[in-house]
């Protein structure tokens, strides 16, 4: 039997286009960007970010802020614990924008918001931490342009 619609098109149909970022270490104490918006406003039609090296032990709260280039920061997720989270654990946007992000241990099922985008206007969208942990995470974004011409990239 063949196939029709390949897996990839697929999904584009259902949440958009993707976005990758490798894993890299969180911010330290700081705010950073992971991925740019350019050329208009996107619909974030997900977020999800995979533990590639454990975070340690540190007490460390993150959350996830749209970095508009006018305009002040607005936080997607409010702060969640992701200390010593295991390689595996998930941490996903919330349903709810300005909720807490949602973050389970390897092998726990995250949430994917496809159907409740975040408008996102031209700027960067920042991870947000308010300790110095170790740790990485790689992180998959996907998206529909609301305006002509809109794109995100990795930061």
């Amino acid at each position: 039997m063949s196939v029709l619609i390949q897996s990839d098109q697929l999904r584009t149909l259902a949440v958009g286009t993707k976005v990758d970022r490798a894993t890299a270490a969180l911010p330290q104490t700081t705010q950073s960007p992971i991925f740019t918006v350019a050329g208009g406003r996107v619909l974030v039609t997900g977020l999800v970010g995979e533990v590639t090296t454990v975070m340690g032990a540190t007490a460390t709260n993150l959350k996830v802020t749209a970095n508009p280039t006018t305009g002040s920061d607005v936080d997607l997720a409010a702060n969640a614990a992701v200390t010593s989270k295991e390689v595996g654990s998930l941490i996903t946007l919330p349903a709810a924008s300005g909720s807490a992000l949602v973050v389970k241990n390897g092998g726990g099922g995250g949430q994917f918001p496809a159907h409740n985008p975040y408008v996102v206007p031209v700027g960067t969208i920042d991870l947000v931490t308010d300790a110095s942990d170790t740790g990485s995470v790689k992180w998959t974004l996907t998206y529909v342009p609301l305006d002509n011409g809109a794109t995100v990239t990795a930061a």
